[in-house]
């Protein structure tokens, strides 16, 4: 899964997350994105190499929580 915004690094969502900001997250394949749930998150976006891999929490289709 991939956040809407194109962070550089985990810490930088991270960082985004603690500050309040609302971050929702999408599939690129076809398996569509839990509004609810544990989901995989790797970045930066696609063709750029992913450099990040992270596990986030999502509640009614807003991540609230990164490990």
């Amino acid at each position: 899964m991939y956040t809407q915004i194109d962070f550089k690094s985990a810490a930088a969502l991270k960082r985004a997350l603690n500050a309040g900001e609302k971050i929702r997250c999408y599939s690129p394949g076809v398996f569509p994105c839990p509004t609810n749930g544990t989901i995989s998150l790797e970045g930066p976006h696609y063709p750029k190499p992913h450099t990040w891999y992270a596990t986030g929490e999502m509640k009614d289709g807003l991540l609230v929580s990164v490990k």
